[in-house]
Parts: C-alpha cells; sequence; structure tokens
C-alpha cells in the first residue's frame, strides 16, 4: 500500500515500484458510478425475485452489506422500470358471447417450420402511460413471425399483425391464442378460416399452453425493453425493431442447440425446397413498411 507519510520513498518512488498510476490515488467513485453499480445489482434481484418491491431488495442490499437508502433504491427502480409483480392492467378479456376453440398442441408433435404459431399480448409502460405488442411466433424455428404495436387492446392490432406473418411467411397449419376477445371474434375466425388456419385456444388458467410466446416476452423486457427503457413512442417502435431483428437472426438459442431461430428457420427451408431465400432484405416488421391504420396504431 502507498504511505503518504513515508520520509525515505516519495509518493512517485513508491507509484514506480507498484507499477501503480498516481491519478489512481486520487480516484473517488462518483455518485453516477456507484448508482449503476447498485442499479446492476438490483436488476440482477429482481430478476430472480419479481414479487419484491423496492423496500424488500432494499432490505436485501442491506443484508449484502450494500449501504444505500430506500428512497435511492426506489428511484433506481423506477429508472429501470422494476415494478414488484402485483395484478396489472388485463390483456385477456375473454368473450361472452364468442365461442372459444380446443386446444390443439396438447398431444401434437412440432415436426416443421409453420406448423403452429403462438400469439399474444403484453403490455409495456411508458411514462405517459401503458401500450400493447401483439406478437406472433413460430413455435419450431422460434422466429417471431409478426408483430404490431397499440394504444389499446383492439383487434385490429392483432388481425395485422397475423396478417404480416402471412405476408411474411405464408400461412401457418395452426395459430394458437388465449381466449381472449380479439381472438374470439368474428373478424379472427374469418382471417384464419379464409386462409385455411386452423384455430387453436388455450385453456382457460393454462399458463404453460402459450409457453414459446410467454418466454419470448420475458426475454423481450429483461434483455432488451428494461436495459433499453425507452420513454417515447418512437424510441420504442425504434427497439423493437432493433430486438426483434437481433432475437431472429443473432440471439443463440440454448433450445436450439445454439443457434438462431432464422438459422434454423432457413435450414429446414432448404431441406424442404432446396434452396433459401434471402430473408436479410426483409425488414423487422412491415409495421414500419405498410401504410398504418389511424384508428389502431400509434404514429
Amino acid at each position: 500500500m502507498i504511505d503518504k507519510r513515508n520520509k525515505y520513498l516519495s509518493v512517485r518512488a513508491q507509484c514506480g515500484l507498484l507499477d501503480l498510476n498516481r491519478s489512481s490515488l486520487y480516484y473517488q467513485q462518483t455518485p453516477l458510478a456507484e448508482d449503476t453499480e447498485i442499479a446492476n445489482r438490483i436488476g440482477e434481484i429482481y430478476e430472480t425475485t419479481p414479487q419484491y418491491g423496492y423496500r424488500r431488495i432494499h432490505a436485501h442490499l442491506i443484508r449484502e452489506g450494500v449501504s444505500v437508502n430506500r428512497k435511492k433504491v426506489q428511484r433506481l427502480m423506477t429508472e429501470l422500470g422494476l415494478k414488484a409483480i402485483y395484478p396489472k392492467p388485463r390483456t385477456t378479456i375473454r368473450g361472452q358471447q364468442n365461442k372459444s376453440y380446443p386446444y390443439l398442441l396438447s398431444e401434437l408433435k412440432i415436426e416443421r417450420t409453420h406448423q403452429a404459431w403462438q400469439v399474444d399480448i403484453t403490455y409495456l409502460r411508458l411514462p405517459g402511460g401503458f401500450v400493447y405488442l401483439t406478437a406472433l411466433i413460430d413455435v419450431y424455428s422460434r422466429v417471431v413471425v409478426g408483430w404490431r404495436l397499440s394504444n389499446s387492446l383492439s383487434k385490429e392490432a392483432c388481425l395485422e399483425a397475423l396478417e404480416d406473418g402471412i405476408w411474411r411467411y405464408g400461412c401457418p397449419e395452426i395459430v394458437n391464442s388465449d381466449q381472449g376477445v380479439q381472438f374470439t371474434s368474428v373478424e379472427w375466425e374469418k382471417l384464419c378460416h379464409i386462409n385455411e388456419i386452423k384455430i387453436s385456444m388455450s385453456h382457460k388458467g393454462g399458463s404453460t399452453d402459450n409457453a414459446h410466446i410467454e418466454r419470448f416476452w420475458r426475454t423481450l423486457k429483461f434483455e432488451g425493453f428494461y436495459l433499453a427503457f425507452p420513454k417515447t413512442m418512437g424510441e420504442l417502435k425504434s427497439m423493437l425493431s432493433s430486438f426483434i431483428r437481433w432475437y431472429n437472426e443473432e440471439r443463440l438459442h440454448s433450445s436450439l442447440k445454439y443457434k438462431t431461430p432464422m438459422e434454423v428457420l432457413k435450414m429446414a427451408e432448404s431441406q424442404t425446397y432446396g434452396y433459401v431465400d434471402n430473408s436479410d432484405e426483409l425488414p423487422a416488421s412491415p409495421q414500419v413498411q405498410q401504410p398504418q391504420l389511424h384508428y389502431c396504431l400509434i404514429n
């Protein structure tokens, strides 16, 4: 250690002997650096115990020996967009008059791309309020085939997300959803029947029936949304477009033997058709390319 009171060796000489930069002696951790370290630890705690609010996370940090007050933990969690799990805005509102369909994926062995898609809606919170994201995922390859962002739980966003997927990849054999009013509507039923898509619906309370799209929501929020924390609709759209492209084309999936979803899709297509389309030319979402409907999408 450096002894600034040493009568025989100067600070410069001691630093030279220890191969230490003198400027590091005068470095003091800034509040910003401290906040970053604490925020990173808060994110780690939250990922394992998302039911914890700021009070419990503060207590957890204190038990670890981190000197931080409760107000700072609350502020950092707010900036990170982290909040304890509790009943949130309902994204599944069951239709009372429309009929439901059986769950077709229970005993089905998924052996090829576009054999089954899963669709769901999740909410994302911006400083100005909630927005809703509809997405469809191919069960076999895990490719996100279509998505739409809306300021309400409207059926139009779900219809357009499905149309996006059909436009880019063709029709799936089955599309599975929950029993929300968006998916029990006459319009959803008609769109599926016109395209000869079998309708499948998860059991009421069947949290694992749509497991792949649910896992995508978790990945999106923890590896994208919470890190970027977009504050405006423009920032959110840009983040989603970049994230979904990265998820499809670059993110390695352990369940896919550490291949990317697009690699699995291309491999399956090459085996089926003997060639592979240049899907790199396709946009991350036709939402950016196609005319937007003012009654549904946020401009």
